[in-house]
């Protein structure tokens, strides 16, 4: 009986326990990883290390097209057409849906090659009978068939675009409170004017009528 292979197992690389099993995963990983690592004859050597390090690259390349993806607009909105920020956020959901399979298929090599034995399980889950060596827990990857950079990638932007309204409302406030302030500075100055001004006629006036009882005396 052939061995069972989850659904998201990468094609080309044989069933675990095969002969050309370990082959063909050694094959797969350094297509999915930048061409420099073939220059280091370990990881082909030790097939466990090669997907240990594929699954954090690409583990990595996701993480890095959501924060693409969601400062797409901030960074490229002002020196690209809308239609070529279309064209820039479609390529980011392609390369995201590409990327988010190979770090998922990437996975269960590893468990594989560690000694992970997959079984079906209803609802199309698998499980892992015989556990043996198990990799270490990565960074969780949301997987999405119409949006594979997730919900959360959408609901950042929004966040940004929010947080980016609030920064101009509390600008304008501000900049409010400051005229207020302005106005209200100026308004006493103009009155202590009006002020001085009515005093010195009244002071002038009461000179003027002692000046005049001097002369009668006289």
């Amino acid at each position: 009986m052939a061995a069972y292979l989850p659904p998201e197992w990468p094609t080309g690389v044989h069933p675990p326990g095969s002969e050309e099993f370990e082959r063909t995963a050694v094959a797969w990983l350094l297509d999915v990883v930048p061409p420099d690592y073939r220059l280091h004859g370990v990881l082909q050597r030790h097939p466990i290390a090669l997907a240990t390090l594929a699954r954090r690259h690409l583990a990595a390349c996701v993480e890095g097209a959501r924060q693409g993806y969601r400062t797409a607009r901030t960074e490229l909105g002002g020196v690209l057409p809308v239609s070529g920020l279309d064209a820039v956020l479609a390529a980011y959901r392609s390369e995201g849906h590409r990327l988010v399979t190979a770090a998922r298929a990437a996975e269960l090599v590893e468990r594989a090659l560690r000694g992970t034995e997959f079984t079906p399980q209803p609802g199309g889950h698998h499980q892992h009978d015989r556990p043996g060596q198990q990799a270490p827990p990565g960074p969780q990857i949301p997987l999405g068939e119409k949006t594979p950079l997730g919900e959360q990638a959408a609901a950042g932007e929004q966040a940004a675009a929010g947080q980016q309204k609030a920064a101009a409302g509390q600008q304008k406030a501000t900049a409010g409170v400051r005229r207020q302030v302005t106005a209200s500075g100026r308004q006493p100055t103009a009155a202590a004017g009006k002020q001085h001004k009515q005093s010195a006629a009244g002071k002038q006036r009461q000179k003027q009528p002692a000046a005049a009882g001097k002369q009668r005396r006289g």
